[in-house]
């Protein structure tokens, strides 16, 4: 799932210090592990007394990007960070090093997104696959939508009209990570981080996030990308 889309404006990591109970069972958690080690997590405790941290995303009176912990006031608009992966949700267990490659659908759109974009279209077919499974009527808990799983304001700034549309949705989502590959240099890894939990988190973290949910999904992607790049024609 996508957060943070805009990357031509500043952004500013703002985390204070107050505690919050979870309101909603997908918002980011941090928990503090037995082993000392602490892990930053969409799922929810198996222990529902534990607290955690809710990220916050909104941009500030001066127009900038930022997170926080604390809900933003003065009106200000903000959504709440989530991570949620609508394949691995609809697919628990898979092992994608096995799991069948999908050669066939939609690949007029990623032919053609990669010939524009100039992103491999093997990154862009394992992104589908990781993220939606190919089912370009994907919706997840959260709102994501379509092949690329796209949220509605991600859509908005990408110039996607209908994110059901499956030759939009890859486009936004190929453009985007045209946008992000080239933030990050060609680093796929880091892109991808970036399009699952959002640059500000990269950046944070000056690397790929302690989030499990990132850690699993960059790992998911490229091993589908090594696969496709060796079964495409």
């Amino acid at each position: 799932m996508v957060f943070q889309r805009s990357l031509t404006r500043p952004v500013a990591i703002v985390f204070m210090t107050g505690l919050f109970s979870l309101c909603a069972q997908a918002e980011i958690v941090k928990r503090v592990l037995p082993d000392g080690r602490v892990e930053y997590s969409n799922v929810p405790s198996k222990d529902r007394s534990k607290g955690g941290d809710t990220i916050y995303k909104y941009r500030n009176k001066l127009g900038v990007l930022s997170f926080s912990d604390r809900k933003p006031g003065g009106n200000l608009n903000f959504e709440v960070m989530r991570f949620d992966c609508y394949a691995c949700r609809a697919l628990p267990g898979v092992n994608w090093q096995t799991t069948p490659l999908n050669l066939k659908s939609f690949r007029d759109d990623t032919q053609a997104l990669a010939r524009i974009t100039g992103v491999d279209e093997a990154l862009i077919r394992a992104v589908i696959h990781a993220e939606s499974a190919f089912n370009a009527q994907a919706i997840s808990s959260k709102g994501a939508t379509g092949l690329m799983q796209l949220m509605p304001a991600t859509a908005a700034e990408l110039g996607v009209e209908n994110r059901l549309d499956p030759t939009e949705n890859i486009a936004g989502g190929s453009r985007y990570l045209e946008q992000l590959l080239a933030l990050y240099e060609g680093d796929e890894r880091m892109a991808t981080a970036a399009y699952n939990a959002g640059p500000g988190a990269v950046s944070r973290y000056a690397g790929i996030p302690p989030y499990t949910e990132t850690q699993n999904y960059v790992s998911r992607v490229q091993i589908l990308r090594k696969r496709y790049a060796l079964a495409l024609d």
